[in-house]
């Protein structure tokens, strides 16, 4: 399979592209930068996800997956002037809504010309227990993003097209890894009963195989990776 992967060099993404890879298909990445093997794709621009997939097809000739896990964690106060909080909001839906929602839509017409397709959209836990006061507007993008794969999943199953989520709690990635071995670590610990946080490589793991495996009765589904730190 071709699988196109959004933020994928490093963390979540980096763990989704290194086990599908080693899976046998060919695994396109993107990161905001660019870089070896990976497409550059700043999604704060509107016009950013016309362009990557565009690439995409260009580079793959066809594209069977599309992953979406591109993704910013911003916070901003509740007292922050206006102008700072529209801003945030802004940008944060942007970046993890609407270039995945602009992706995804890409990827369905081109999915219809191919006889189908998968779409794995990677949320968060946060989708369904919301997040700190400084984070509103991450939770929402994620609750938001969790509507819109049911929405695919309901839309399009008729026509092979399956859409999967995942919502990963705390992970391990490089981002925190110096925040987990601090006090503050701690707290995010005790917050979770199989007493550890997610690696990168066991959500990507899960990604592989919505990605791959899954099937296609469970289209819509909402895989939760966080060590039981949010049932539902």
């Amino acid at each position: 399979m071709n699988i196109l992967i959004t933020g994928a060099s490093r963390g979540i993404g980096r763990g989704a592209a290194d086990a599908l890879s080693a899976a046998g298909h060919q695994v396109l990445g993107t990161s905001t930068r660019g870089g070896e093997a990976l497409l550059a794709a700043d999604f704060a621009d509107p016009a950013a996800a016309a362009r990557c997939w565009a690439r995409a097809i260009e580079r793959l000739g066809r594209v069977d997956v599309l992953v979406n896990n591109a993704g910013v964690f911003e916070a901003v106060a509740d007292t922050a002037d206006e102008a700072e909080w529209q801003a945030a909001w802004a940008r944060t839906l942007q970046v993890n809504l609407q270039a995945s929602a602009d992706l995804s839509r890409l990827a369905i017409a081109h999915f219809r010309e191919h006889g189908g397709g998968r779409i794995v959209n990677v949320a968060s836990r946060a989708a369904y227990r919301g997040d700190s006061p400084q984070h509103w507007h991450y939770a929402a993008s994620k609750a938001a993003m969790v509507a819109v794969t049911k929405t695919i999943a309901r839309g399009y199953a008729a026509e092979n097209i399956l859409a999967f989520a995942v919502t990963p709690g705390f992970t391990v990635t490089e981002m925190t890894a110096e925040y987990l071995a601090s006090r503050g670590g701690e707290k995010i610990l005790a917050d979770i009963p199989l007493g550890r946080v997610a690696s990168a490589a066991e959500v990507g793991e899960t990604i592989r195989w919505l990605a791959t495996d899954a099937p296609a009765s469970a289209t819509g589904s909402v895989i939760d990776v966080n060590g039981a730190s949010y049932v539902r």
